[in-house]
C-alpha cells in the first residue's frame, strides 16, 4: 500500500475535471471511478474484460465476479456495483463501442480488455499503475493508482459502515488489513465526542 492516501471531496473533483480535458477521458474516468466508487485494485481494473461488466441482454451488471487470476492474493471475489458507477460504466461502453447497437457491439467483444492503452492492447498492472501516477501528478495531486481505495473505504467508514461490510467489499479476509485503509480526519473526530 505504501504512501496511498485518501483524496478529499475537492480534490477528487479536480481529478475528474482534470481527466476530462485529456484524449481518452471516458476511459480514465471509467478507470478512476472504479477506484474511488468500486473499491477495485488498480490490477483488477487492468485485467477486467467487457464481459465481466456487461451481461448478455446488454445491461451493466450490479456486480463484478473476479476470478482468482484477476485479483491480489489468487481468491476470487466480487465487486458490487453502484447505480452511479453502472450508469459511468454504460456511458464509458457506450462511447468506445457508439452508435445505436453499442450493447450489442460490446457484448460481441466480451473477452477482450475493458480499458485498452493506446495502442489497442490491454493495461497490465504496470501500466495501468504508470498511467495513474502520470494523470495525477499532471493534475498536481500527490496521489496513487492505490488512492481509490483508501477513498472508497474511507468515505464508507465515515458513514458508518460496519467494519464486517468493508472487509467484504475490499476482498479483505484480515480486519486490519481493512482497517490500515481507513483514515480518521479531525472532523471525524469532532464528530465522534459531539455525540457524548
Amino acid at each position: 500500500m505504501g504512501a496511498a492516501r485518501a483524496l478529499n471531496e475537492r480534490e477528487v473533483k479536480l481529478m475528474l475535471s482534470y481527466i476530462a480535458t485529456k484524449r481518452h477521458a471516458h476511459r480514465d474516468r471509467a478507470m478512476f471511478l472504479l477506484g474511488h466508487l468500486a473499491g477495485m485494485r488498480i490490477a483488477e481494473i487492468a485485467y477486467c474484460k467487457i464481459g465481466d461488466v456487461i451481461a448478455a441482454d446488454g445491461t451493466i451488471r450490479d456486480e463484478i465476479r473476479l476470478t482468482a487470476e484477476q485479483t491480489k492474493g489468487k481468491h476470487s471475489r466480487t465487486v458490487t456495483l453502484s447505480e452511479k458507477m453502472q450508469k459511468e460504466l454504460a456511458k464509458y461502453l457506450e462511447h468506445r463501442f457508439g452508435g445505436a447497437d453499442w450493447a450489442g457491439r460490446a457484448c460481441a467483444n466480451s473477452e477482450r480488455p475493458l480499458f485498452n492503452t493506446q495502442k489497442r492492447q490491454g493495461f497490465d498492472p504496470n501500466t495501468a499503475c504508470h498511467h495513474f501516477f502520470m494523470l495525477y501528478r499532471e493534475a498536481g495531486l500527490q496521489a496513487s493508482s492505490h488512492s481509490g481505495r483508501k477513498y472508497f473505504l474511507s468515505s464508507l467508514s465515515q458513514k458508518a459502515v460496519p467494519l464486517k461490510v468493508l472487509m467484504e467489499l475490499a476482498g479483505h479476509r484480515q480486519a486490519q488489513t481493512t482497517m490500515r485503509y481507513v483514515s480518521v480526519t479531525t472532523d471525524m473526530k469532532r464528530a465522534a465526542v459531539a455525540l457524548l
